[in-house]
C-alpha cells in the first residue's frame, strides 16, 4: 500500500468535527466526551455495546463506512482489578486485541485525521526503574497477574506507532495511571482497587450500624452475583463473605489482598479526560519512539495509606485485615509525566479532594 498523510493537523480541529468516542459510556469515553462538550464541541457519534460489537470485523468496517468520523477516541476495553485480570486471562488478550485491531485500522482505511489510543501503565516492567518513563517499555518482564492484558495495551502502542510510520497516520496513545471516578466500575469481582475499598467500606459501615435498609438498597442499585436486597440476610451475608466483609458479635472486619505494601499513583477521571484532549489538541504522531504518553500525578501512595484515606473519607470505624497470602500485584507503579508536564499539561485533583468527590457522590 501506498502511505498516506494525515488529512489535516489538530490545529484544524474544529468544533463541528465528527467524533467518535469508542466506549463513550465507560469511566474514560464518558470523562473525555463532558471535557470535550464543556470545550464547546458537539458532533458526536457513539455507539453501545448493543449497537456494536467491536470484536465483529465487518460491523466495525460498515460503522466506519457509514459514519466517516474524523477523529477518533479508542477509550473501549475489557477492563478490571486484579481478580478479574487473573480469572479471565484468554478474555482480556483476545477482546482487548481484538477491539484495537478492528478501530485502529478501520481508522487508516477511512482516513481518520487523528485517532488517540488509550492504554494502561500495566504495560510497562514489573521491576522498571520508578518513575517509570516511556523509554522503559519493553525492557523487562511484565507483572504475571495482568500480563494478557498488558501484551495487548502494548500491541496498541505499537499498531499506532506502525500506522504511522508506513501510512502516515496520526495516531498517539496515552498512557494513565490508576483512574477513578464518575461511572466507575463497583462489581467486587472486577473492579479496581479505589473503587472496591469504598464499596467495601461502606458496606461495612452499613452493618457496623446495623443499617440494612441503606445495605439493601446499595445491593438493589449493584447487586453482587446476582444478590441484590430482596434475599435474606444469611444470602446477603454468604456473599459479602465471600468478598471479605465479615461482621461476628457487632464487629465488622475487611479483609483486604495482599500486604497492602505496593506503592500505587491515581489520577481522577476529569483529570485523564482533560489530558486526552489537551493531547488531542496539541500533539501529533512524532516520527520517534516511543510515541506514547503517560498520564499521572507524579506522586503515590502505598495501599495501606489508600486504605486509611478511604477509611476515614467514608466514616468506617470498623476492622481492616490484610490477607498476606494473597499477591501485591507490582511493588510499585509510579509514571515518569515529565513528557506531558513538557507539553504544558500538569493534574488539578488531588487524591484527598478527589476521594472526597468520588464517595459523596457514591
Amino acid at each position: 500500500m501506498t502511505p498516506k498523510s494525515p488529512k489535516g493537523d489538530i490545529n484544524k480541529m474544529n468544533k463541528n468535527s465528527k467524533i467518535y468516542i469508542a466506549g463513550h459510556n465507560g469511566m474514560v469515553g464518558s470523562a473525555i466526551k463532558r471535557n470535550l462538550e464543556k470545550k464547546g464541541f458537539t458532533n458526536f457519534v457513539t455507539r453501545s455495546l448493543e449497537e456494536l460489537d467491536l470484536l465483529n470485523e465487518q460491523a466495525v468496517a460498515k460503522f466506519f463506512a457509514d459514519e466517516k468520523p474524523e477523529y477518533v477516541v479508542l477509550a473501549a476495553a475489557k477492563v478490571g482489578g486484579i481478580v478479574a485480570n487473573m480469572t479471565y486471562r484468554a478474555q482480556f488478550i483476545y477482546e482487548n486485541l481484538m477491539i484495537q485491531n478492528h478501530v485502529i485500522h478501520q481508522s487508516y482505511l477511512h482516513d481518520v485525521k487523528k485517532l488517540l489510543f488509550l492504554g494502561s501503565s500495566c504495560i510497562y516492567p514489573r521491576d522498571a526503574a520508578q518513575p517509570m518513563s516511556e523509554d522503559a517499555l519493553l525492557t523487562g518482564l511484565l507483572e504475571t497477574t495482568n500480563e494478557p492484558y498488558a501484551i495487548a495495551k502494548i500491541a496498541g502502542i505499537k499498531m499506532c506507532e506502525a500506522y504511522h510510520a508506513q501510512y502516515g497516520c496520526n495516531f498517539i496513545s496515552i498512557m494513565p495511571t490508576n483512574l477513578y471516578g464518575q461511572n466507575d466500575n463497583y462489581d467486587l469481582e472486577k473492579s479496581h482497587v479505589l473503587p472496591a475499598l469504598i464499596r467495601k467500606m461502606v458496606l461495612g459501615k452499613c452493618l457496623l450500624a446495623n443499617d440494612w435498609s441503606s445495605l439493601r438498597a446499595d445491593l438493589n442499585k449493584r447487586p453482587i452475583e446476582g444478590i441484590d436486597g430482596s434475599c435474606g440476610d444469611e444470602v446477603i451475608m454468604k456473599v459479602l463473605n465471600k468478598y471479605g466483609i465479615f461482621t461476628l458479635n457487632g464487629e465488622v472486619s475487611i479483609t483486604l489482598w495482599g500486604t497492602g505494601s505496593p506503592m500505587r499513583e491515581f489520577l481522577h477521571v476529569d483529570d485523564m479526560a482533560d489530558s486526552s484532549v489537551y493531547l488531542l489538541l496539541n500533539y501529533d504522531a512524532p516520527d520517534t519512539t516511543p510515541s506514547h504518553v503517560n498520564a499521572g500525578c507524579g506522586e503515590d501512595v502505598s495501599i495501606k495509606e489508600l486504605s486509611e484515606m478511604v477509611k476515614r473519607t467514608v466514616g468506617y470505624e470498623g476492622k481492616i485485615i490484610w490477607d498476606a497470602e494473597k499477591p501485591d500485584g507490582t511493588p510499585r507503579k509510579l509514571l515518569d509525566v515529565s513528557k506531558l508536564k513538557g507539553l504544558g499539561w500538569k493534574p488539578s485533583i488531588s487524591l484527598e479532594d478527589g476521594i472526597k468527590r468520588v464517595v459523596g457522590a457514591y
